[in-house]
Order: structure tokens, then C-alpha cells, then sequence
């Protein structure tokens, strides 16, 4: 498979955001990864010239789908012949290469595939966004998102326009973003437990229909007790999922804060809690005869006995995100969410 190539736009050592859009400078910010980190803006009045060299170092790109989803086998198939026709080697875990019956180079899973790529194509919706950046995070490579049905919040490129869109980053007319994940852990069944997210983590009731009581508290502080349905702990980059269907705030993906939002609270007063991305969060289960579960962007990790404590802090691991020129936070949600400050 050849030497590990450094992700495009990176010095393979510092986390850079880099904004390489043809006709502008190349902005480089690096981003806060810990308390310690500063962060760092420069303009180095790169040319066009320049940027495409920072495209030209994708040389291999890898491949992963939602292989529950047949209606990915002809854009990956199709992503397979414009990577090889744009001299680069496409790459593909197991799973996507039999779902889309590539001859192609192989690797045993996303994870894997991450290591030795320049670029991640990945191919599904959200959920399917969310297990990657999960996965791959520890190798650094940029993400970029192909949406196959659905909402897509997360993903970059639309399947209809794939080629056009692709043949933009070849071009270098694309942003880089740095997302944190954020992690929780906890003694949960006599076992430690930890687990990263890059939305959101749920506490919630299981199948009953009773409130549950959880205790929450931030930095060791008690904030309160709520009896709830349940409790979302979003990311920035969480806000605007099941936080945002909760009620919870839309925050900018650069804000750096935790949203806390109780689901049905039994009360009027509840509101979302927004606290610092440095700040620890604990959740205490209260309740001894009702169920809570814990889940990590929508997918169930472990059940939450009564006395049972998980903590929620900002990771030091954290996912980067490619975008096309031209697109935005806000521009995305207004165009994907029907976000609209009036009725007009």
C-alpha cells in the first residue's frame, strides 16, 4: 500500500484548520484540542497555485459506506472510477468493497482504511458520518460526506452532484474543520467504561413510561435534579440533532460548550444549560426501580443502575471534517433544516 502519505493541508503533527479556497489566502487556524492549546491565525498568501498543491497530496482515498443501504453500491461505484481517473488509488474496508463488488485495495475495516488514506469518502447519512468520525479519529484523516437519502446534516456532497463536487476538490476548492469529539465514562455493572461521541450522549428511561430522577452535576458542582424522560449532553457540533429536536440551542460548531437539555422535564422552569467544553459533567441515576440507559449518538451503550455515576468531558481526540467551498454552518442550516429567523 506504499508509506503513510500526512493528510492534505497538515504537517501530519499539528491539528490545522485549513481554508483553501482558490483566489483567497490560505488561512491556517490550529485548533483547541486542550486547555493548553492556543489557537493560531495566519495568512501566508498562498496562491492558486499553492492550494492545488495541497490537493494534489490526496493521493490515495479511502471508501466507506452504510452497506445497509444498496442504493450507495452505484455512487461508490462511481467514486472507485473517478479516483483511479484522477490518478489516485482508491482504497475500501472489506465491507464496502464486497457491497459494491470493487477490485480494489482493501483494508479490514473504516479504522483501518483511515490509517493509510489521504482522504475519507464517506457514504451514507448522518448516522453513518457518526460512526466513522468515531472510528477514524485516532488517524487524523479528513472526512468528507456523500449523502445517500435522508437529511445528511453532517455530509458535504449530494449523490446527484457527486462528480461536479468531486472534481472541486481535485481543484482544491474545499475548507478542512477540526470537530472535538467529546467522551463518557463511568463504573457502569462493576465494569470502567468509556465511550466517544461526536454529537451527543443520552441518558434516558428504557421501555417504561415513568420519569426517571437523574442528578446532574458540572466541575463536581450540583447544578440540579431533574425528573425527566431523560438528559442530552451535546457537543457543538451536536446542537443542531437531537438537542436542537429537544429545544436546546443552535450553537456554532466554533462555540466552545456543552448543551445540557432535559427531554419532557416535569416542569415549567427546565431550560438547556449551555457550560464550557472544559468543564466535566456528571450524571447520577436517581431512580431505583425505572431503567436509564446511556447511549452515544443514538446508539445504546450501557444501562445506568441507580447510584450509578457517568462523567462527560471534551475529548482529546477529534475529528476532521472537509467541506466544498463556498458552504457554511449557517448556509447549511438554512438550506437542510428550513432554518428561518421569521415566517416571512
Amino acid at each position: 500500500m506504499g508509506s503513510r502519505l500526512a493528510p492534505v493541508g497538515f504537517d501530519g503533527v499539528s491539528p490545522y484548520l485549513v481554508t483553501a479556497c482558490p483566489g483567497t489566502q490560505l488561512a491556517l487556524q490550529q485548533a483547541a484540542l486542550g486547555p493548553r492549546a492556543v489557537a493560531l491565525s495566519v495568512g501566508l498568501g498562498y496562491t492558486d497555485s499553492h492550494v492545488k498543491k495541497l490537493a494534489d497530496k490526496i493521493r490515495r482515498v479511502g471508501l466507506v459506506a452504510n452497506v445497509e443501504k444498496q442504493s450507495c453500491i452505484a455512487v461508490v461505484q462511481q467514486a472507485a472510477r473517478l479516483v483511479r481517473a484522477s490518478g489516485r488509488e482508491p482504497v475500501a474496508d472489506v465491507a464496502t468493497a464486497r457491497l459494491a463488488r470493487l477490485k480494489i485495495a482493501t483494508a479490514t475495516d473504516a479504522a483501518a482504511v483511515a490509517r493509510v488514506a489521504d482522504l475519507l469518502l464517506v457514504f451514507g447519512g448522518d448516522g453513518t458520518m457518526l460512526r466513522a468520525a468515531r472510528d477514524t479519529a485516532d488517524a487524523g484523516t479528513p472526512l468528507l460526506g456523500v449523502n445517500i437519502g435522508g437529511l445528511g446534516f453532517l455530509t458535504a456532497i449530494s449523490a446527484g452532484q457527486f462528480a461536479t463536487q468531486l472534481r472541486a476538490v481535485w481543484q482544491g476548492s474545499f475548507t478542512l474543520e477540526t470537530r472535538p469529539l467529546i467522551e463518557a465514562s463511568g463504573s457502569l455493572g462493576g465494569l470502567f467504561l468509556s465511550r466517544a461521541a461526536l454529537n451527543d450522549f443520552v441518558v434516558s428511561r428504557g421501555s417504561g413510561s415513568r420519569l426517571i430522577e437523574l442528578e446532574v452535576t458540572v466541575d463536581g458542582e450540583e447544578l440540579t435534579r431533574y425528573r425527566c424522560d431523560g438528559l442530552i449532553v451535546s457537543s457543538p457540533t451536536g446542537s443542531t440533532a437531537y438537542s436542537l429536536a429537544a429545544g436546546g440551542a443552535i450553537v456554532s460548531p466554533r462555540a466552545e460548550v456543552f448543551t445540557i437539555t432535559p427531554i419532557c422535564p416535569h416542569t415549567l422552569s427546565n431550560r438547556s444549560v449551555v457550560v464550557s467544553l472544559q468543564s466535566a459533567i456528571g450524571i447520577r441515576a436517581l431512580s431505583g426501580r425505572i431503567e436509564a440507559l446511556l447511549s452515544a449518538d443514538g446508539e445504546v451503550v450501557a444501562p445506568l443502575a441507580a447510584g450509578e455515576t457517568v462523567l462527560i468531558r471534551r475529548s482529546t481526540r477529534a475529528v476532521r471534517l472537509l467541506h466544498l467551498a463556498g458552504d457554511s454552518f449557517f448556509r447549511t442550516l438554512r438550506q437542510k433544516l428550513n432554518w428561518s429567523g421569521s415566517h416571512v
